[in-house]
């Protein structure tokens, strides 16, 4: 009996694996005949699993989705990626999903063995997501996203940092995640050109059904692209900072799209970042985690100022 459970278990797992396995390597890897596979997959049936066969000389056994989501085998490795991502969706820039995420975090850590729960917690400490800033709403992510994978248009209401609305209509070509902040880069079809739109200043996205051809994305990367777009917008307000780390240090520590980074001597750097927060602006160097000096504008020092009196009397 027991070996019969732990072979079934073994079935289970293969068959969450991969879309599709041929019966004759089910057989070799479980060890056994396709009759007992057979016996096995019925009994696969009974627990719930809806596991579907193929006849013939090119058949075998898939796992089918169901209406409900059966349990899940995993192994050590995919438990701690599960359970980082849950982690990091509650503190991410995606609105209404924290709550479910740490539901979801807390029952797959009742079960975790104590040697991977202490390796999650150790990774967890480490691998930060900062929170706060502005929310995209996980409807409008997912309709994008789509979008993305179908290669179909879509239109929408934007409206841009001067609060001025429009109706765009684009080619969708990918999502990127800037720590709480997501973007969609686009090709803007009035306009014949990429563009970068914020995703939580989107309204109403409709995909309109009509396919398109991909182009080639600047660089070829995503993320790259829009950092550059990043970079290169206007913003009401322009910081200039010396940070106490070296820049190398900086590079490495700090989310390119943020600003830049000039060496300054060994021991320093300045760093130039902007945006038409001033407060959101403040909360960024702070989040830095390192000694700075800010220089201007004088909206960010008087924010400092302010955020330096609030933790003093918060002591």
């Amino acid at each position: 009996m027991l070996e019969t459970s732990s072979r079934l278990l073994d079935l289970l797992a293969l068959l969450q694996s991969r879309p599709f396995w041929p019966g004759p390597e089910l057989c070799e890897r479980l060890g056994v005949g396709p009759r007992t596979v057979r016996r096995d997959v019925e009994r696969l049936r009974r627990l719930g699993y809806p596991v579907e066969a193929r006849r013939g000389p090119a058949g075998g056994y898939r796992l089918a989705p169901g209406a409900e989501i059966p349990p899940l085998l995993l192994d050590d490795e995919e438990a701690i990626a599960i359970a980082l991502g849950l982690r990091t969706a509650a503190r991410a820039g995606v609105a209404g999903i924290e709550e479910s995420s740490a539901r979801a975090l807390a029952k797959l850590e009742q079960v975790l063995p104590a040697r991977l729960r202490h390796r999650v917690e150790a990774l967890g400490a480490v691998a930060t997501t900062s929170s706060g800033g502005p929310r995209s709403d996980p409807e409008t992510l997912a309709t994008l996203g789509a979008a993305c994978r179908g290669r179909e248009r879509v239109r929408f209401g934007y409206r841009d940092r001067a609060g001025e609305e429009s109706r765009r209509e684009v080619e969708p070509h990918a999502l990127v995640n800037d720590r709480t902040r997501w973007y969609l880069l686009a090709w803007d079809r009035a306009r014949g050109d990429w563009r970068t739109f914020r995703v939580d200043r989107i309204t109403d996205p409709t995909p309109l059904g009509a396919r398109f051809e991909p182009r080639p994305i600047p660089g070829d990367d995503a993320a790259a692209a829009v950092t550059a777009s990043l970079r290169s917008a206007t913003y009401r307000y322009r910081a200039r900072v010396t940070l106490k780390v070296p820049a190398e240090e900086a590079e490495r520590r700090f989310a390119a799209s943020w600003g830049t980074i000039t060496p300054i001597d060994e021991a320093s750097c300045e760093y130039a970042t902007s945006d038409d927060d001033v407060g959101w602006l403040a909360l960024r160097l702070l989040m830095l985690g390192v000694d700075f000096a800010a220089h201007e504008p004088p909206e960010l020092l008087a924010e400092l100022e302010r955020l330096e009196r609030r933790l003093r009397a918060a002591r």
